[in-house]
């Protein structure tokens, strides 16, 4: 999942930059102060933010880099899934010991080592939040992917 404050900040900073980006972003601002806090049964809120968010998502932008934004602001999980919070800061917070510790040692120059390490560690942040053995659960799924190769 995305996380609503990284596409709030992105929305800003190109509306810094951009104008067309503005009315853009000034709608994701007021769509996500109705949305932060749904209420149980968030079907409808759920329906109106969908239209919403295709009505932006599908206009005519100029810009290349508003068209590509554009294109990635449908997220929308947190309102049908209770467990699931409209933004990440659970999991950066998991994640924020081996961010440090990667820029401490100064390892993983490359950007293909460095993509390779987030996604181990945000796996296995994810499977403690969710009450699972990292360990057994990192071992389960290398066997199963190895299995289907």
């Amino acid at each position: 999942m995305r996380c609503w404050a990284h596409l709030l900040r992105e929305a800003e900073y190109l509306a810094e930059r951009i104008e067309e980006a503005k009315p853009l972003s000034e709608a994701l601002h007021k769509l996500y102060s109705h949305i932060k806090d749904p209420p149980d049964g968030a079907t409808i809120l759920l329906e109106n933010a969908e239209r919403t968010m295709n009505h932006w998502a599908s206009r005519s932008y100029k810009t290349d880099e508003v068209r590509r934004f554009a294109a990635k602001i449908h997220w929308f999980t947190f309102l049908t899934a209770s467990s699931v919070e409209p933004t990440n800061n659970r999991a950066e917070r998991a994640l924020r010991e081996h961010v440090v510790q990667r820029k401490i040692i100064g390892t993983l120059r490359n950007e293909k080592g460095t993509k390779i390490h987030e996604t181990i560690m945000t796996m296995l942040a994810t499977w403690k939040q969710r009450g699972l053995n990292p360990s057994k659960t990192l071992a389960q799924t290398l066997t199963e992917e190895w299995a289907k190769s």
